[in-house]
């Protein structure tokens, strides 16, 4: 008999009901994170007709919860499933994304978690190295659920081996990551990214370790917005927005 699989909590933003849904984004949270976190970033891409589903935390190394996970989500069947995750959550999206069963339609990856022994940071030294945002670091402060100090506890050996199949993910990923970020060194992001057939590197001037939640959030917003509306429009995934230079 299989054992019940218990699906963490969720904190959900959805489109307005009169709006179009777009798709959906199930958001898997990093170390200390919780759900709840990523208010800012889920209101916003919910405005432009995005679900967004933040899990309270990673559940586990097992791809059967994840891929439950994504099941579980009242997405339409004809509008694209992404799963996307920030920190050790990047690495478990990644190891969805190479597990049997069917995959999501992409994946985005945010401030990648570094394998390597993690040094021991002060509370101060933790809110710098996760981002430069008043506001965000303001609600880390203040958050009771919050876990401090996580950013100084080794990765779960389940996320450290084997090595995942990267170069067998074969799904559209969009790797996005802080270009100050001292947590994991931008050239860890940008190999991951060398090996992942279909990856677009995105690094964001300044970032910290929280891309997500830093300083430039809202660019980032708008970055994943144009890569989603690219993902549901066009076949080669070409730029929608093309700048050029007057003359």
């Amino acid at each position: 008999m299989t054992e019940p699989v218990t699906l963490p909590a969720v904190h959900s933003w959805l489109p307005a009901a009169e709006q179009r849904h777009r798709g959906t984004i199930v958001l898997l949270p990093g170390r200390g994170e919780h759900g709840g976190v990523y208010e800012r970033l889920g209101r916003r891409l919910s405005a432009d007709g995005y679900a967004v589903h933040a899990v309270d935390s990673t559940p586990g190394d097992d791809p059967e919860v994840l891929a439950r996970l994504v099941a579980a989500t009242t997405a339409p069947a004809t509008e694209p499933v992404v799963l996307a995750g920030s920190d050790t959550g990047a690495l478990q999206a990644l190891t969805l994304a190479a597990a049997p069963g069917p995959p999501p339609a992409g994946v985005i990856i945010a401030g990648l978690a570094d394998p390597g022994t993690p040094p021991r940071r002060s509370w101060d030294d933790e809110l710098e190295a996760r981002t430069a945002c008043p506001v965000h670091r303001r609600r880390l402060t203040e958050d009771a659920r919050f876990v401090r100090g996580a950013l100084s506890r080794p990765l779960p050996a389940a996320l450290l081996s084997p090595e995942l199949p990267l170069d067998r993910i074969g799904l559209p990923v969009l790797v996005l990551h802080g270009e100050a970020d001292p947590v994991t060194a931008p050239a860890i992001a940008r190999s991951v990214a060398g090996r992942l057939p279909g990856a677009e590197l995105v690094t964001v001037r300044g970032g910290r370790h929280d891309v997500l939640n830093d300083v430039d959030h809202r660019s980032v917003a708008a970055h994943i917005v144009q890569w989603l509306e690219r993902l549901r429009s066009a076949p080669d995934r070409s730029p929608v927005v093309v700048v050029e230079t007057a003359r």
